[in-house]
């Protein structure tokens, strides 16, 4: 009798035991499922892009040329600039390529995607990309947040390549070096492109920028210049060229000449002077 009440009890025991071991098991079975941390890769975006919006740029449609390109000199000069100061590229290269490589600010690269300079994504880019006909059809350029981080990419870009570093022993004056020094080192595939850079610089007389920069007195008349009251427009002319040989703005050169456009012609007298001056 007392046997068979000792094996009732061991096998209640045992019984016992393993429902609880059971039990613990399922517990921690299901505390270990509702703790798994499941790690979310995050896209990689441009650095900044979070905190803003992105920045875009509207250029009035059917104005002229000239007009287009004085109003993009004007936008990003002060860009250009301080992008020489801190990374010695010339502030008159830095705007004749933006200007050429962007239409003036026009170009459908640039409208829809904030790069001023062509830069294509190569490799390692890690930021937005839009795909666009160049070279071939649907190639992969990159996309800014704002037109600043193209100029800021165009110096990194330029600074980080050892295919450009012989450009960083001229003097920071020699715009021509540059140009010619851009298209050796494979910047551009166009063998005039140096020729079209150097003729926009002279054109709009971007080298007074580097001038500037350099802490070099820009002297924007001649003495012979000083001495006279009008000018007579030649081939090539703009009002904001005009303006800045003879040390005044557009709008006042407008002013004293009577125009409401930027529109001038080959031969055009214009008064340097207020009317009631003459």
């Amino acid at each position: 009798m007392i046997g068979r009440t000792v094996t009732l009890l061991l096998i209640c025991i045992v019984c016992f035991s393993s429902c609880k071991s059971k039990k613990t098991a399922a517990k921690h079975r299901k505390k270990h499922n509702t703790e798994r941390v499941v790690k979310v890769k995050q896209p990689i975006r441009e650095k900044g892009s979070k905190a803003e919006e992105p920045k875009v740029v509207v250029v009035p449609a059917n104005i002229p040329y000239s007009e287009r390109v004085a109003n993009y000199i004007n936008e990003y000069a002060q860009i250009a600039k301080e992008e020489m100061l801190q990374y010695g590229i010339p502030a008159s290269i830095t705007l004749a390529q933006g200007i050429l490589e962007s239409g003036a600010g026009a170009g459908e690269l640039t409208m829809k995607a904030n790069n001023h300079f062509g830069i294509k994504c190569h490799t390692g880019w890690k930021g937005d990309r839009v795909y666009h006909d160049d070279d071939e059809r649907g190639e992969c350029f990159r996309k800014y947040n704002d037109p600043k981080y193209s100029y800021r990419d165009h110096s990194l870009f330029l600074t980080q390549r050892s295919r450009y570093q012989n450009l960083f022993k001229l003097r920071k004056d020699d715009y021509k070096g540059w140009a010619k020094g851009l298209r050796k080192a494979g910047y551009a595939t166009d063998p005039k492109y140096p020729d079209k850079l150097i003729g926009i610089i002279e054109r709009y007389n971007l080298d007074a920028y580097d001038e500037e920069v350099l802490g070099k007195k820009v002297s924007t008349t001649s003495p012979d210049d000083s001495k006279i009251g009008t000018y007579s427009v030649q081939a090539g002319d703009t009002l904001y060229s005009i303006s800045r040989r003879f040390n005044l703005t557009v709008e006042t050169l407008k002013s004293y000449n009577g125009l409401r456009s930027n529109d001038i012609s080959i031969g055009q007298v214009l008064y340097l002077h207020p009317l009631k001056n003459q």
